[in-house]
């Protein structure tokens, strides 16, 4: 188990799964297909450009990112697929998270209260050393311990065919 520390700007104790994008993660592109459908129980990662989260489940998940990129809309999309208790549990940045996610993150706090677990700055060597399937355990002082993932094939919720019944 490794430990990492980061900058604190919403958490409380959790362990759960984690879900790697080790580029920069585009909000509205990922969860975009799974937000517009008003049935949807999931979100499932729809942007094809980002390969290592493409077609996985994020839903109650720990989202390890260097950071977002993209639309403007991004931190409107975060509260949106929060509102709908779609969302991650947890964004945990290795670099300084963007205004956008923090916008988003916050708003589901505060408007939707729907704590979305977020810490920054937890440094490139996190990104390397955590993968995908990885358990976290986040605590509310920023500290961040990954156990790696000893059974290789547990991976993330994936889905093979991106369709509307996956959303389901």
């Amino acid at each position: 188990m490794k430990k990492f520390q980061g900058r604190v700007i919403f958490a409380e104790d959790f362990t759960g799964e984690a879900v790697v994008s080790r580029s920069g993660f585009n909000t509205l592109a990922s969860f975009q297909k799974s937000a517009l459908l008003k049935t949807s129980k999931k979100i499932i990662v729809s942007d094809q450009n980002n390969k290592d989260v493409y077609k996985k489940n994020v839903t109650g998940k720990i989202l390890c990112l260097p950071e977002t990129i993209g639309s403007t809309t991004g931190g409107m999309v975060i509260q949106t697929v929060a509102s709908r208790n779609l969302s991650p549990k947890a964004f945990l940045f290795s670099k300084h998270i963007d205004p956008l996610a923090a916008s988003g993150i916050i708003l589901a706090n505060v408007w939707n209260n729907v704590p979305i677990i977020a810490i920054d700055e937890l440094g490139d060597d996190f990104l390397n050393e955590v993968n995908s399937g990885d358990e976290i355990t986040i605590h509310a002082d920023g500290s961040v311990y990954v156990s790696k993932n000893l059974d290789d094939s547990k991976d993330s919720d994936e889905v093979d065919d991106l369709e509307e019944e996956d959303l389901d």
